[in-house]
């Protein structure tokens, strides 16, 4: 779990892409200059879930093959790379699983998670290609669980 260093301000998970960090699935990050104000109200928890499931930086893209982040954890799809169809599917779970954990045993009520992410993605993520609504695995279960899910956007977005 990740370090505790905790003020009086809301606990909140954020994509760690977003914070800088270069964790991303092409080896980027996806800094978003918007972090700074939050990092001013919220305690802040960079998590990338992918890596958290064991993924490695960087590593193939993947999508979720039929319906949203949702159906994966109701074990109605599968999530896959795209270049191969390899079945990533325990990964992302893991990641999910792991984020909600730290998410729980830090108190967090809230989430900024990275838009278009097969993990991260709160509204929008790729199905075939095209973006398409929708959620994605960590955003779905953190949904779930109750937590104040809201996406943000990167730089090259």
């Amino acid at each position: 779990m990740p370090e505790e260093h905790r003020t009086n301000r809301p606990r909140a998970v954020i994509s760690a892409c977003l914070t800088g960090r270069a964790c991303r699935y092409d080896g980027c990050d996806q800094y978003n200059p918007e972090v700074e104000t939050l990092g001013e109200q919220y305690d802040l928890l960079p998590i990338c879930p992918e890596v958290e499931g064991g993924l490695e930086t960087p590593r193939p893209p993947a999508e979720i093959t039929t319906g949203p982040g949702e159906a994966v954890l109701d074990g109605h799809a599968r999530v896959v790379r795209v270049e191969d169809g390899g079945n990533v599917t325990g990964a992302f779970l893991k990641g999910a699983r792991y984020t909600l954990q730290a998410a729980v045993e830090t108190g967090a009520s809230h989430a900024f998670l990275m838009d278009r992410s097969p993990s991260c993605g709160c509204e929008r993520i790729y199905r075939n290609g095209v973006l398409v609504p929708g959620s994605g695995v960590t955003a779905a279960l953190l949904k779930r669980n109750g937590l104040m899910v809201r996406s943000m956007s990167g730089k090259d977005q």
